[in-house]
């Protein structure tokens, strides 16, 4: 074989080594996932999605207390919720605590979450923890104006959750506020970091 003849062989092994390193984990990816009943075990976020997303009715809903300045808006920002009972208990009182220890956790951007407590009864005589809640704001949910939006939220644990809402007013997802905390974290993180709107 002539000289020219090795150089090109030599060169056709070099692309055939090249393709095979680019083209062998592709095709092992595609076997892998369709060709086998094995799938990816993890999942990503924390807590569980509302799938489809639910847009949350508007409901003007009076503050607490009554006098509190500014309209009440789901839209704009993320809006962490917590709706339950206005005596508040000890899972009020844990998924309040969740909510306002997360918000402080995002630091900078903490001023892209907001908190909000509806308020479902016995709203509110003892005023609950509100006036200790710098920034929370409490809604009385407890009449019939407040009938739909609170359909929209899952009735199921709705005690000890704490409910994600979007700045397009949608509710997305929620969380147990008596499992890992740093979950809620993690999750409004990485929202945060890839949302364009709020």
């Amino acid at each position: 074989m002539s000289e020219a003849g090795s150089v090109r062989a030599r060169n056709l092994r070099t692309v055939a080594a090249l393709a095979a390193l680019f083209f062998l984990p592709l095709a092992l990816a595609f076997y892998t996932y369709y060709g086998t009943a094995w799938r990816p075990g993890g999942r990503v976020n924390h807590g569980s999605l509302v799938s489809p997303p639910r847009p949350l009715p508007p409901a003007a809903l009076p503050r607490v207390p009554p006098d509190t300045p500014g309209a009440v808006t789901f839209r704009g920002d993320w809006t962490l919720v917590y709706v339950g009972d206005g005596a508040c208990d000890e899972d009020c009182r844990r998924a309040l605590l969740l909510m306002r220890q997360t918000r402080l956790g995002l630091n900078a951007d903490m001023s892209r979450v907001g908190r909000m407590w509806l308020a479902t009864g016995k709203c509110c005589a003892a005023q609950g923890p509100a006036p200790r809640e710098a920034g929370l704001v409490v809604l009385d949910a407890s009449g019939p104006a407040a009938g739909a939006l609170l359909q929209a939220f899952p009735a199921a644990g709705r005690a000890h959750s704490v409910f994600v809402v979007d700045p397009l007013g949608n509710l997305m997802m929620s969380y147990d506020a008596r499992s890992d905390p740093h979950g809620l974290l993690e999750d409004l993180r990485k929202l945060l970091r890839l949302s364009h709107i709020g």
